[in-house]
Parts: structure tokens; sequence; C-alpha cells
């Protein structure tokens, strides 16, 4: 016993010697970022706009109603949500493990024996033949002594796992918003297209009945009807074609909400767009507590760092306590016995030839840590570059929705001039024709540069970190 206890203190010295040998490192990560953007600056001051719910600034009920019901009843958010349930659950049940274990068995046995044959020797109080009764209860425990910090180790890996499953959540939820307003957008795109479409089917019927009624006094060719007809044709065909895409797109938009058994007639999706929102001024800094894809890559750090550590602590020794509690009782013919045990007791294990095993499980460990870090570091390059180029490109399709707006209302012009001119016989059906395709050619970049400029919107509020309670979680720092 007494050389037992001698090479305690010399397998804890071994074992701090290899730990400290083997120590875990973490790299700090490379977060530069410029200090602004390049991009020009948000027409809204910082904090005008609630980055949490920015659909509210669309000013559209229908559009905010859509996302509430899809972030409720989407099947994407409703897994997420079952995801962090499953992390929670895994965090409790990792640290349960460094509580006291043990469990409580109970037997109970009765034998009824009768001899056949043989010779029973004349003990007192003994017999062979009868009832022979055994009941046991037992109460183990297990209990492992943390003195080395394993608790804490274990803490900050699960720790990190739960943060990551929480902002993959959050994540999950910014992104379906995201979808959702873009899709409605898309629709609002097609509508006004249709009623261009339509607007343009009108006017054609309008040049048609014209043309017929210029060739029937002789003042024109018959062939001025026949071309218009055609042009006709295109329209109303280019009409049924954007009602069947509309419908498609409400179902998509229907379906994403959650509200798949509805009709499409349910959605009301108006034909109109104005000016998108402006954007707030924002720093790339920010992106580090606002971006849900950044925070999350932040907490897998410190859970890989966290199992790192306890990599390390397993060169440590192992000691464990292990008391008992015990209740026995026997009785048979001519005999009983009652017992009950209280058992103290312990154990320690010191890794030894295990040690290379050790060392290569934390070699991996290690380079799963950097790992992490390389992906903290790309995720936020990543936000930078999806938040500086939504700005820039943001920015363009503002100019572009002024300079077509100004074009549009030139061309819609020049075309009821050669219109009027046309139905007055002042000139030729090829001017007429020519001036409104210019026209709707400009109007139909307007309106794609309108919906652009919504979606890129859309885009620019999700990249800076847009679409989820930011304050609601502290940094991995504070957290720890």
């Amino acid at each position: 016993m007494r050389s037992a206890a001698s090479a305690v203190p010399v397998f804890l010295a071994l074992g701090a010697c290899l730990a400290i040998g083997a120590c875990a490192h973490v790299r700090t990560p490379d977060l530069r970022l410029p200090t602004a953007y390049e991009a020009p600056k948000g027409a809204a001051p910082a904090g005008a706009i609630d980055l949490d719910r920015w659909w509210l600034a669309f000013n559209d009920p229908e559009l905010t109603g859509l996302i509430d019901q899809a972030l409720a009843a989407n099947p994407d958010a409703r897994s997420a949500a079952a995801r962090l349930n499953e992390a929670r659950a895994n965090h409790t049940e990792a640290l349960v493990h460094y509580l006291p274990q043990g469990d409580v068995s109970g037997s109970s046995r009765r034998t009824d024996t009768h001899q056949l044959a043989g010779t029973v020797f004349n003990i007192p109080g003994f017999s062979s033949s009868g009832v022979s009764d055994a009941q046991a209860v037992n109460f183990n425990v297990s209990w492992e002594v943390d003195i080395f910090g394993r608790f804490l180790a274990a803490r900050k890996a699960v720790n990190g796992d739960l943060a990551a499953a929480r902002f993959d959540y959050e994540g999950t939820r910014a992104s379906l918003a995201a979808s959702v307003a873009d899709a409605y957008f898309q629709a609002r795109g097609l509508a006004i297209q249709l009623a261009d479409a339509r607007e343009t089917a009108r006017i054609e019927r309008e040049l048609y009945d014209s043309a017929t009624k210029r060739a029937a006094v002789g003042i024109a060719a018959t062939s001025d009807a026949d071309r218009v007809a055609g042009d006709l044709a295109q329209a109303d065909a280019q009409a049924a074609g954007l009602e069947a895409e509309l419908q498609a797109q409400r179902r998509t938009i229907l379906i994403l909400a959650g509200r798949t058994i509805e009709p499409t007639a349910n959605l009301a999706v108006d034909a109109t767009v104005g000016a998108p929102p402006p954007m707030p001024e924002s720093l790339p800094s920010e992106l580090l507590k606002r971006r849900p894809d950044v925070r999350q890559a932040e907490a897998r750090v410190a859970g890989q760092a966290g199992r790192s550590e306890a990599d390390v602590l397993a060169f440590l020794p192992t000691l464990t306590f292990t008391p008992a509690l015990g209740w026995q009782k026997q009785s048979q013919p001519g005999f009983s016995v009652t017992a009950q045990s209280l058992i103290t007791g312990g154990a320690f294990t010191q890794p030894l030839l295990s040690i290379p095993k050790l060392l290569a499980e934390l070699k991996a460990q290690n380079a799963r840590t950097e790992q992490a870090v390389i992906a903290y570091e790309k995720a936020v390059q990543t936000a930078f570059s999806e938040s500086e180029g939504a700005l820039v490109r943001l920015d363009a399709d503002r100019k572009r929705v002024a300079l077509l707006t100004d074009g549009e209302a030139r061309a819609a012009r020049g075309s009821r001039a050669a219109k009027i001119g046309y139905d007055r016989g002042l000139t030729d059906l090829q001017t007429a024709l020519s001036a409104e395709q210019s026209w709707r050619a400009t109007r139909s970049q307007l309106t794609a540069a309108q919906v652009q400029a919504f979606r890129r919107t859309v885009q620019a509020y999700k990249a800076l970190g847009g679409g989820w309670p930011a304050e609601r979680f502290p940094t991995q720092k504070q957290a720890r």
C-alpha cells in the first residue's frame, strides 16, 4: 500500500509534464477589416432603421404578415428550432456527466428445495430441504473528482456548440425572411410586367382599329392592319405567360409562409413599386456582432478550443470516488441473516501506454481548432465582401432607376405623340410602332431596375446582419 501511495505523486508529476508539453494552442484569428465601406454611405443615420426587423422599413403590411407567418410555420424555421432544442439537450447531457452517477439496484429470489436422495449431516440449524429467500438492495455511486478543470473545459466546448446552434437558428430565420421578401418583390415585378403587357395589348388594339379604319377609307394600306395584328398577338401571348408566372410565384410565396393549402387568389400583389427604403449608416466592424454566420463561426472556435483543453487534461490522472450502500437479507430453513454495508473507496487512472494515442488525438484536435479559426476568418471576410458588394450594387441600381425614370417619361411622351400623329394621318405606321417599341423597351428596363433595387435592398439588409436580435446574444468573450 505504501509503495502504491508513494507512486501517486510520481504519476501526477508525469501527467502534468506531458500535459504542459502537449499544451493546446489556439491562434488568435485575424479579424482586420477596413475602417469604412468604399460604397456610398447610407441615407439613414445609424439606428434609424431597426435591422432586427428590417422588413418594417418597407411599410408594407402584406410583406410583414408573410414574413411573420413564415417565421412561425415554415418547415426550415421549425427544423432549425428542433436542432436548437437538440443542442440544448446535448449541452445538458454533456455537463451532467460530471455530476455523481449512480443507480439503485434490487433483487429478490425464492428457492423451494426438496432433497430426493443423499446424506445430510446433522448440523444444527441447517437443512437441505425447504424454502430459501434472498433479497438485496444496493446503491452504487461513481463520481469523478474534478481537480484539474475538466468540467470547465467541457463546459467551454458545449457552450460553444450551443451558441453555434443558436446562431444557426437565427441565421436560418434571417435567410428565410430575406427569401420571403425577395420572392414577394419578384411577384410585384411580375404584376407590373403583366399590367404593362395588358396596357401594350390595349394600345395595339387601338392601333389595329385605327389601321383598319384608315385602310377602309383608302388612306392606308391593308398590310398595316396585318402588321399590327401580329404585334397584338404577341402582346396577348406575353400577358398570358406573365399571368401563369405570377400565379406560380404566388404559390411559392404561400409555401414559404406555411400557407400551402390556400388558393393563390388569397395573396394580394400590388402592381406598383415606389422607392426602396434607405440603408442605415454602418461600419464593417459591426459585422462581427450583427452577422449570425460570423457569430456562429466564432462560437465554433470556442467549442473546438474547449475540446483541445479537454484533450490536454486527458494526460492527467482521473480520480474517481466510488461509495456504495447495500442491504441484504437471506433466510432458509433453520438459518437467517440480515446485513447492511457502507462502502467508501476510490480509484485513479494515469495514462501511460496510451500516451502516444492521446498525443495523436490532441494533434488532430488542434488541427480541427485551427480549421475553426480559419473558417472564422473566412466568414468575416465573406461577410465584408457581401455587405460592401450589396451596398455598391444597390447604389448603382438607384442610379439606374433615376436615369430610366426620366428616359421612360420621355419615351412615353414620344410614343403618345407618334400614335396621335398616326391617327391623324401625319405620320406613317412604322414611325408610330418604332416610338411605341422604344417606350416599351425603356419601360421594361425601368421595371426590372426598380424590382432589382428592392431585391438588392433586401440583400443589403441581410448582408449587414439584419433579421435577428443581435443584442439578445452576448459575445463569446462575455459568455466565457
